[in-house]
């Protein structure tokens, strides 16, 4: 199938799921996951009416950035690990950071934001661990450090803390992800619930092209979907 109509399948899907669970389909957004993608297979989603876009390496979003400028309205986020010392990098090359894991990258993103356009805000979600996995990234639901990020917003001002992100633990079932995604909106809803100053929580960003579906019935307001759009990636 095409680009065209996976894109078109998966936005079907979307609005079923939303439907069964008893949402609005305008209410979550489709991040197509464009990493080892070349800049020519980004445009031609582009020209299928996708808008958001979600890179891992800023090292490889940097070489292809170029070809993509010229396409009004594309927003790109970076959604992978990054590194702390990649924070000026990224702020240059992204228009959101949806994977801040510590207070440190937190400060640094800040930092070289305020370094940018005047009164530039980065929009930034807080990724969590949901599944206690050593090799993955992300703050464990109950780490001290989550709170101590949480606490120091109101001094961050060239971040827009937008909501949180996960990605669980990987099973054949969909429904094995089920807990975690619940997991995740509950602790974004005892966030929220706080009020607190320079925190958003309107934002969940889980679900992939094998559980998307799910993550939707537990409550995702994006989904990042790679594989059921473009096709297996032919290198990691």
């Amino acid at each position: 199938m095409s680009i065209a109509d996976n894109l078109s399948q998966v936005r079907e899907r979307i609005e079923a799921a939303a439907r069964r669970a008893a949402r609005q389909p305008d209410e979550i957004e489709l991040m197509a996951v464009s990493k080892t993608f070349p800049a020519e297979i980004i445009r031609e989603a582009y020209l299928n009416g996708q808008r958001l876009f979600g890179e891992n390496r800023v090292q490889e979003f940097a070489a292809k950035a170029e070809a993509l400028r010229q396409l009004e309205g594309a927003r790109f986020h970076m959604i992978g690990h990054l590194q702390s010392n990649k924070a000026k990098h990224a702020t240059e090359l992204f228009d959101a950071v949806d994977s801040v894991d510590s207070l440190k990258l937190a400060e640094r993103l800040n930092e070289a934001a305020a370094t940018q356009a005047a009164g530039r805000r980065l929009p930034v979600l807080i990724e969590i661990n949901t599944g206690a996995e050593s090799a993955k990234s992300g703050l464990p639901p109950d780490s001290p450090e989550l709170e101590t990020l949480l606490a120091a917003a109101p001094r961050l001002e060239h971040l827009e803390i937008r909501g949180l992100m996960t990605i669980p633990p990987f099973g054949d079932d969909a429904e094995s992800a089920r807990p975690f995604f619940r997991q995740l909106r509950e602790l974004r809803d005892r966030i929220a619930a706080r009020h607190l100053p320079g925190v958003a929580m309107d934002v969940l960003s889980m679900g992939m092209s094998h559980d998307f579906e799910v993550a939707i019935e537990e409550g995702s307001t994006c989904v990042r979907i790679g594989t059921a759009i473009f096709g297996a990636r032919t290198k990691p």
